[in-house]
Formats: structure tokens, sequence, C-alpha cells
């Protein structure tokens, strides 16, 4: 269970054992390494990789990348290794010739296929392994000498790229509305959406969101071209273009200039051609991810066109479920009032009902050896109600014993109390009893303190059974 607790919900060993303690149980830790060695062999079976050795089929090393300008290209395949992992078989690809944009800078691999004669091979992604574009797919063409057809995925690309341009129309507008100590921590940049952290020392507010927002659209609205240029590093920093801290780059970088009074920044991606193209943006999320650093998660072109749609679409089912209302906020807090007076009322019933379940149950009491026995199997609409019943129940008793039984919901549900003095006197305790005698007779599981403990169980034919059994003790 310590373990299971671990596992699966994340809950900390060391929290168990404390409240463990607290009821007197105690933890099989050697049991929990055993079981926590198990899970981590099973861990590193699961994500061992078992990577061949590189089979060259044409020499040759240099791999040209023609992806910036093409989205096809004739190829040849260099080499070629098989990969095992999970116990599945894939392959990595090595071209002479590629538009396959590798995984760089936050900027996903491109997928897409290979023609080979009239033999399709789908390139799943495309990754970097040193000067290498590597292209991953699920099986090999049955002939590898001849000349091979690279195609992307356009709709994958384009989307992608508006994302790409997205983040560094965002970037600037970060530096414009929070401040120039905004530097980018992080991004991820795909065909679904943006993701892009940065350097910023509290919550970027609702208001500061709505510039930022309004900022990037104002750009895309403007349809500035995208300028790329490749030149010397000196040449670009002294132009403005700003750098990611800590990464290296080669004497000739590639800048990426969207309007030169606002966004200059190195960068390898690939991009659209100008703003327009990206459409609308839309923030989705800021939250944080670490001390002193944000994320904002937003959508361009077609994904923020779905998501648009998407929230309007819910808010059409929300103002039609508020029967058309013209102001669904308003009629929301009004629900809200009216529900809060509902659960007011209602409580105010079961406490009524509760006092009159009290009385009854009270005239059922009987001494037993020296101990006032209060027990009865009542209707209670919740396992709520039952402790508080059972706990009102102690104040008009002295010397006592209470057991009360219910079936709530198909289930059997026990709340016991049991006088301090009794406890002292006796050695009789609530949580001992729920655990000794009343849990396994309905089935279930329970526990509490000396003076009052709670069980619930599967078994609501033994009720009866379990304030026969509470009562046997007392004898």
């Amino acid at each position: 269970m310590a373990f299971e607790l671990n596992d699966t919900y994340g809950f900390p060993i060391d929290l168990t054992e404390l409240i463990a303690r607290e009821k007197g149980w105690t933890v099989d830790l050697a049991g929990f390494e055993a079981e926590l060695q198990k899970q981590k062999d099973r861990s590193r079976a699961a994500t061992a990789l078992d990577t061949e050795d590189w089979v060259v089929v044409n020499e040759g090393t240099q791999v040209q990348f023609v992806g910036y300008d093409s989205l096809e290209a004739k190829a040849q395949v260099l080499r070629y290794r098989k990969v095992t992992a999970k116990g599945k078989e894939s392959y990595q690809l090595v071209l002479n010739k590629t538009p396959f944009y590798a995984e760089s800078g936050g900027q996903v691999g491109d997928r897409g296929e290979l023609l080979v004669g009239g033999e399709k091979i789908f390139i799943t992604d495309t990754k970097k392994e040193n000067d290498l574009i590597i292209h991953f797919t699920t099986k090999i063409p049955a002939s590898l000498q001849g000349e091979v057809m690279a195609k992307v995925n356009e709709s994958t690309r384009r989307n992608t790229e508006i994302h790409h341009s997205a983040t560094h129309l965002l970037h600037a507008a970060l530096r414009t509305v929070l401040g120039t100590h905004v530097a980018q921590k992080g991004s991820l940049v795909n065909e679904e959406h943006l993701r892009f952290d940065f350097s910023h020392f509290a919550k970027v507010s609702d208001e500061e969101l709505a510039q930022i927002e309004a900022m990037v659209n104002e750009k895309i609205r403007q349809n500035h071209p995208v300028v790329i240029k490749e030149m010397a590093k000196d040449d670009a920093v002294k132009m403005g273009a700003m750098a990611l801290f800590g990464e290296k780059y080669a004497d000739v970088v590639r800048v990426v200039v969207i309007d030169p009074a606002y966004s200059i920044e190195l960068c390898g991606g690939t991009h659209v051609g100008n703003t327009g193209q990206l459409g609308f943006f839309k923030i989705k999320h800021e939250t944080a991810v670490a001390a002193g650093v944000r994320r904002i998660e937003a959508v361009s072109g077609k994904a923020a066109e779905e998501y648009i749609n998407e929230n309007l679409s819910l808010l059409h089912q929300l103002k039609e479920a508020l029967k058309n209302t013209k102001d669904p906020v308003k009629a929301i807090e009004k629900l809200y009032e009216e529900k809060a007076q509902i659960e007011k009322h209602a409580e105010m019933l079961e406490a009524r009902q509760l006092v009159g379940i009290r009385n009854e149950v009270l005239r059922k009491d009987e001494v037993v050896g020296d101990v006032t026995f209060v027990a009865d199997i009542v209707e209670v609409p919740s396992v709520d109600a039952l402790k508080k019943l059972c706990f009102d129940i102690k104040h008009h008793v002295n010397d006592h014993v209470v057991v009360l039984c219910s079936n709530i919901g198909g289930k059997a549900h026990v709340a016991i109390g049991v006088d301090d003095k009794v406890v002292a006197a006796k050695g009789l305790d609530a949580n001992n009893i729920i655990k000794q005698q009343v849990a396994p007779l309905i089935k279930g599981g329970g526990g509490g303190q000396k003076t009052l403990a709670t069980a619930g169980g599967q078994d609501v034919g033994q009720l009866q059974a379990v304030i026969d059994a509470v009562k046997a003790l007392l004898s």
C-alpha cells in the first residue's frame, strides 16, 4: 500500500510513515524498498535503447539541408541503422540532401515521407546528431541504392513556421511591455501551439497580457516581411540581434528580422514570409514554471482560429443552458447565490432532521454492565451527517458507548463514540473497535480517535451484527 501511494499518487513515504505512527500502524520499509527497486528495474528495461552500428549505403559524410527554400528534394541514402526500444524496432536514415528540419532551437523536427520507386516510407521525426540530420522511420525501403524523393509534410511545417514567427513577435512584445530584463529561457514550437519560457519576477497581469497580445496582432496586421539574412556574428550583434545566453553560435549566423525597430533575433529555424500569414495570435495561458521564470502558451494561424471557435461554441452552449441570457456572467453569479441559499436551507433541514433522529435513538439507550449503550441503524443522507449525529448524542449521555450504523448509497457506514471515562476505565478504544470488530464484518476499513471512529464497507447486511458485536464487548 505504501508503494502504491508513492508510485501511483506521488504520496511521500515519510508522510505515510508519520500518519501510520499516529494511528499505531507500521510501514514495511523493506518491502517498500524492494518494490521501489523492481519499479526502477522495469523503468530501465522500458527505456533501454539498443542502437546498432551504422550501415553505409553510399559513401559521404556531408549532409546538405535545403529545407529553407524547398519542402522536397531528390537524395541518396548515405547510411542507416536499426534501433530497438521497448521491444519495438525502428530505423534512422541519413540522406546526402534533405528538406527535413531537424529539431533545434525549440522547433520540432519535420515529419513527412520518402518515396522510393513505388514505395512510400513515412518519416515520423527528424533530429540532429553531431553534424548529421537523422530521419526516424518505422521501416526502410526494400532498396536503398537508388534515388529517393524526400517530401516534408507541408501543412505541419507551415503551421509550425507560423508559431515560430509568432514566438519572435511575442518575445519582442514581452520586452516592450514588461521590460528589457525579459530573456528567453526555453521554447517549444510545433503545429499546434507555441510555448515560451522567459525570465520575469512576477505574474503577468491580465492587463499586461492584453497589451502583449494586442501588440503582436498589430504587427500581424501590418504584414511586415520576415527578412532572413546570413552575416558575421559580430555584425549581427552590432545591428541589435538578440542571442540566447549560453547558446553557441558559428562565425556566420542566420538573422531573422521582423520590422528592424521591433524584432531582430539570431535563429536557425524556419519562418513565414510575412507576418500577415499568422492571421491572428491568441494567448491561452500564463503560468509560473520556476522561481523567476514564467511561461506563456499561445496559438496563431489556423490553431488560433480553432481555439477561438471552440471557445465561442462553448459560450454558445453556455448561453443556451442559461436560457439565452444576454449576460451569462450575471446569470451564473445568480445561480451561485441561489445555490448557496439552497445549501443553507438544506443544512437547516438536515439539522432539524438529525435532532429528531437523535431523540429517537436516545429512547433506545440501555445500560450494559455499568456503561450506557446507545445503538441503532438510522437513515441519514451522508457520512458527515452520521458523524455529526454520533458526536451530538455523546453530549446527551454519560459513561457511554454509541454505535450508529447506516446504509448510505448502498454501502455500510458505522460511527462509534466512546466516553473518555469509559476509555480510561474499560480500555475500550473506538479506533480499535472499528479496526478489529467492525471493519471485518462489513468488509471495509476505517479508523479515527479513541473517542470517535468511523468505518465504511460493502456489506450492508451486517449492520445489526456490528451492533451486537460491540454490545458483546461490554458484557
